[in-house]
C-alpha cells in the first residue's frame, strides 16, 4: 500500500502550490478534493439535477452545466443554504474515502498519493491518511495573494480571509506545519524535505501515529459544545 498524505490549509496559503510541486517534482498521485466533489455534479449526475432544483436554473452556465461562482455566491457565508448544497450533493465523504481506499489497493508501497482538502481535518478525511500536513499562511501574507489570484478587491479579500477557519485551531492536529511567510525557495525546499523525511519513515515502518485523532476528538467535543450552546439559545428565544 502506500503512503497516503493529507494536505490542508485555509485560502491563499499556497497549499495547492505545494502539491503541484510535489506532483511535478516528486511524481506523487493527487487528488483535490474540490475537483472530486465537483465531478460528483456534472450534467447527468444525479446531484446535479437536486442541485439546481434546491437553487433553479440561474446556476447552471451556457455550457450546460453548474456554473461554481454563481453557486459559491448563493451560498457564501449562509450556514443554511450551504447545508441545503452539501444534502444535494450527496455522499462526499463515501466518495473521499473511495478515492483513498482506490489508492490502496492498487498503488505501490512505494508510491506517495496525496489527498488535498480544505476541510481535510473537520470532515474527517485525515483519519484515513496516514500523516496530515498543514499549510499556514498569516493574512497578511495571504491578502495580496488572494486580491491577485481571484480579482478581489482589498473588502472581499479581508472577508475571505475572516471566514476562514485559522491554522493555529487545526496545528494541533497536523503532523507538519509549513508556514508560507517567507519565500518561495524555502517553502518548496522544505516540502521536498519533509516529503522525503516522511517517505523514509514509513518504508522503515517508524512513521509516528498521526496527531490528527487526539485533535478529531477535541474538535468533536467543540462542536457538540457549540451545537448544545445554539439550541439552548434558541429555546431561550422560543420561550
Amino acid at each position: 500500500m502506500p503512503l497516503v498524505l493529507g494536505v490542508t490549509g485555509s485560502i491563499a496559503t499556497g497549499k495547492s502550490l505545494l502539491c503541484q510541486h510535489l506532483v511535478e517534482r516528486y511524481a506523487v498521485v493527487h487528488a483535490d478534493a474540490d475537483k472530486v466533489v465537483h465531478r460528483m455534479y456534472d450534467p447527468g449526475k444525479p446531484a446535479f439535477d437536486r442541485i439546481v432544483a434546491e437553487f433553479s436554473r440561474e446556476i447552471v452556465g451556457p455550457d450546460g452545466a453548474i456554473d461554481r461562482k454563481i453557486l459559491g455566491s448563493k451560498v457564501f457565508g449562509n450556514r443554511e443554504r450551504m447545508g441545503a448544497l452539501t444534502k444535494a450533493i450527496g455522499d462526499i465523504s463515501g466518495e473521499m474515502q473511495r478515492v483513498i481506499d482506490e489508492w490502496r489497493a492498487t498503488l505501490p508501497r512505494e508510491t506517495v498519493a496525496i489527498l488535498e482538502a480544505v476541510n481535510l481535518m473537520e470532515a474527517g478525511y485525515s483519519a484515513w491518511c496516514d500523516a496530515t500536513w498543514l499549510v499556514a499562511a498569516e493574512d497578511e501574507t495571504a491578502l495580496p495573494r488572494l486580491m491577485q489570484r481571484n480579482g478581489f478587491s482589498e473588502g472581499e479579500a479581508r472577508q475571505r480571509l475572516a471566514s476562514a477557519r485559522h491554522w493555529q485551531d487545526r496545528a494541533g492536529g497536523a503532523d507538519h506545519v509549513f508556514h508560507n511567510d517567507g519565500t518561495l525557495e524555502d517553502f518548496l525546499a522544505e516540502a521536498g524535505r519533509v516529503l522525503d523525511e516522511t517517505k523514509r519513515a514509513f518504508l522503515a515502518g517508524t512513521l509516528p501515529p498521526s496527531q490528527y485523532e487526539g485533535w478529531r476528538v477535541e474538535y468533536e467535543q467543540q462542536m457538540e459544545a457549540q451545537r448544545a450552546g445554539r439550541e439552548a439559545a434558541q429555546a431561550r428565544s422560543d420561550g
